[in-house]
């Protein structure tokens, strides 16, 4: 049975959907004004990973991730370069998705808009100004009373008294407590109309909080499975969220998932340090699925240590398994067998809270039995396996091929200089040959003859 860790009871915990056989899932996506970095990357691959593992468990998952299209940075991003707030948000979601698409992540069965549920939101204030949870400040902000609320802390773990010592929060000119925060922005001077919507308390924009759970609320119901987003949204995102979500519904979430940083030197990676990389940049120098891999190769949980060692670590070891499905091609497409006991030990790793370090070592010992038996019923195995992890789908030679070549070398420059080998081979020229062989193995490039012909790949690393 599947067991998840709870981040709101800090344990694991069996997990049972409220509604038999369907999970809906609700992650916080990205705010869009710059391109996603890797931190964003984990978020979309490991929310992935999970939805993917229990639609192989025969779940019916409504996936939900929101982006965030209106908020302070975006309005200053537009302004700063001349366009509309639109316009500057639909050139990023375009950027988002080819990052998604490039990294394997299958698209969410809903993206929702905060600017398309500007309503929603002005709704759920109006129930909890009514609920005695919202006020009207002085700057005619309205925010929610912190205090008014019991239980809150809960996710952080620590009482409003803690967080109140523990935490820097700016105080706006009204508020009754530092630690209340904003629902809904008084429309300031000079700020565009796009910027602004009607609401009973003037005109003015939501705050960040009360967009995913309107969203949520709204494309899930009041009470749904799981919420997951990244470790940083703990408090007070989602601190906030739930706050919201039960001061005005009374039930929010069953299970709260958070995947853990992303670390560069061991420094949380973020814009403010100036040591992130955004996708495209880490792109342009790997493969978009050795970044998958290295992702899925830490449990979600744990950090991520970057770097180009890593990578290059991961590039050498997605080679390996490759290169087995190379050396013995797969049999057919027939569905997993999970009866067979290294799918058994897969499903056994993954049903322990999406445990894929776990999973990942099965595809390698799969990988040691493919290599020493030539078994293609273990190699087919092993491509369906990782095809549950969005992994190993590609044709394996022309895995093996890709990357960078150096200059004046191409894939049919090296097929012509092994057809020169082979011809040389044939004259018993074998200086020649072996002058041939050396010359492409100091580019780089491993040639491998076997019984059906000379095969050549990228030296990896």
């Amino acid at each position: 049975m599947l067991r998840i860790h709870n981040s709101l009871t800090r344990d694991k915990r069996p997990f049972e959907s409220i509604e038999p056989g369907k999970v809906r899932l609700y992650v916080c996506g990205m705010t869009v004004y710059d391109y996603c970095h890797v931190g964003h990357a984990r978020v979309m691959v490991v929310f992935d990973l999970v939805v993917r593992w229990l639609r192989a468990s025969d779940y019916t998952v409504t996936y939900v991730r929101n982006i965030t299209d209106i908020d302070d940075k975006i309005i200053r991003r537009a302004a700063e370069n001349g366009e509309s707030i639109r316009a500057l948000t639909d050139r990023f979601i375009a950027f988002m998705h080819e990052d998604a698409d490039a990294l394997g992540v299958v698209r969410p069965d809903h993206e929702p808009r905060a600017t398309d549920y500007v309503q929603q939101m002005l709704e759920m204030i109006g129930i909890l100004e009514r609920n005695g949870l919202a006020y009207c400040a002085a700057n005619h902000d309205v925010c929610f009373a912190v205090r008014r609320f019991p239980g809150y802390g809960r996710l952080s773990g620590k009482s409003v008294d803690e967080l109140r010592a523990g935490e820097r929060v700016d105080v706006a000119e009204g508020k009754q407590d530092p630690l209340d925060f904003v629902l809904w922005k008084h429309a300031k001077a000079g700020e565009p109309a796009e910027a602004r919507w009607n609401s009973p308390w003037g005109e003015g924009r939501p705050g960040w909080h009360i967009e995913c759970s309107a969203m949520s609320n709204s494309l899930l119901g009041q009470h749904f499975d799981i919420h997951g987003g990244g470790q940083d949204l703990q408090f007070p995102h989602h601190e906030n969220e739930i706050a919201q979500s039960e001061g005005a519904h009374g039930r929010f979430v069953n299970f709260w998932m958070h995947n853990g940083f992303v670390r560069v030197d061991e420094q949380k990676m973020s814009k403010s340090l100036g040591n992130f990389f955004t996708i495209r940049e880490v792109l342009a120098r790997y493969d978009a699925e050795v970044l998958r891999f290295f992702i899925a190769r830490t449990h979600y949980r744990s950090p991520l240590n970057y770097s180009d060692q890593h990578l290059a670590d991961a590039r050498n070891a997605l080679t390996r398994l490759y290169t087995a499905l190379d050396n013995t091609p797969p049999d057919g497409d027939a569905p997993v067998d999970w009866t067979d006991p290294a799918a058994a030990m897969f499903r056994a790793a993954m049903d322990d809270d999406f445990n894929t370090p776990e999973a990942i070592a099965v595809l390698f010992e799969l990988a040691s039995e493919a290599n020493r038996s030539g078994s293609a019923q273990r190699s087919g195995l092993l491509k369906r396996l990782g095809a549950v992890l969005g992994l190993l789908q590609r044709d394996p030679a022309a895995f093996l091929k890709s990357g960078k070549l150096p200059a004046g070398l191409d894939g049919a420059v090296i097929e012509a200089r092994i057809s020169e080998r082979a011809a040389a081979k044939r004259a018993r020229d074998f200086s020649l040959a072996d002058a041939i062989r050396a010359e492409l193995e100091a580019a780089g490039i491993i040639v491998e003859d076997g019984p059906s012909g000379t095969r050549w790949r990228r030296r990896q690393g």
